[in-house]
């Protein structure tokens, strides 16, 4: 147990050197804990969520909101082909041409908008996808692989409107940035509430940074969310690394897969680098049984 400790804070001290040395305002790394990659859940069956195999919170599989990714093309009837609000976090822009289905699974790539010229500020182009339905409460859970390369994948909910702007973040992380490389992030944010759900007009958010032993982005990895009025639960492959008391997070969500550039976790485009791909196999939501 101290070697892990010991080889924990050399691993901290070494990734906030690197990164005072980005000179990119990257934040030092400051983990609160490390993830036990040994209670990894053994999959049974795929009705319920990989972390509640036996079904002990008496989950219903929605198959309105679940996508197996498994057609020729992405269901348009569910998802919208790119973000119909936002154009990407410069210098990357979100283009439809980087998403595609490929052997039952939805892919995510980058630059594919050919000799297209891209709006100014943006140099580099990949993909989102958004979903047309909304969800309040309830289990979500996606079998990833991050992208290798400098941008960050993301599985996360939000909902942007005048009086109210939430944001549960299941996955956002950047491990084909070689310092992020075991770096499991966990954000919740309130952007605005209106009075009578918390009245918050300035902006706070939850962040915490675990340790995960493996390299993120060799594998897949099964991320899930139990979100219910009372708490909220992050989940990889079927462990619990995180849960949060539910104060501010009582709005419908819209479901997002995508990447982007990110300065905070050093994902920046790189030209020797445009090879990466972001691959989900599955999509699926459960809600309690009434």
């Amino acid at each position: 147990m101290k070697k892990s400790f010991l080889f924990l804070a050399l691993f901290i001290f070494i990734g906030t050197s690197i990164n005072y040395a980005q000179n990119l305002t990257i934040p030092p790394k400051r983990y609160v804990d490390s993830v036990k990659t040994e209670n990894t859940v053994v999959r049974k069956n795929a009705k319920f969520p990989l972390s509640d195999q036996e079904n002990t919170g008496n989950w219903k599989k929605s198959k309105s909101g679940s996508d197996e990714f498994d057609k020729r093309n992405l269901n348009t009837t569910k998802w919208y082909p790119n973000n119909p609000k936002w154009k990407g976090r410069a210098p990357t822009y979100f283009h439809g041409s980087n998403v595609s289905l490929e052997k039952n699974e939805l892919v995510i790539r980058v630059n594919q908008h050919g000799k297209e010229k891209l709006p100014d500020t943006y140099t580099h182009s990949t993909g989102f996808i958004k979903s047309k339905q909304k969800f309040l409460y309830g289990y979500f859970e996606a079998e990833i692989q991050l992208m290798d390369a400098p941008w960050v994948s993301g599985f996360w909910m939000t909902n942007v409107s005048k009086d109210w702007w939430t944001e549960i973040d299941i996955c956002e992380n950047a491990p084909g940035v070689v310092y992020n490389r075991h770096d499991l992030n966990s954000n919740i944010h309130v952007f605005r509430a209106p009075e009578d759900k918390g009245d918050v007009k300035k902006h706070f958010s939850r962040t915490k940074k675990y340790y995960f032993p493996e390299e993120l982005q060799k594998d897949y990895h099964v991320w899930g969310l139990e979100w219910t009025p009372e708490h909220i639960r992050f989940y990889i492959d079927g462990i619990l690394f995180r849960e949060a008391e539910n104060t501010h997070w009582h709005q419908p969500l819209e479901i997002n897969f995508n990447c982007e550039s990110n300065k905070w976790f050093g994902a920046l485009p790189d030209d020797n680098r445009l090879d990466g791909e972001f691959h989900v196999k599955y999509f699926r939501v459960w809600q309690k049984k009434k």
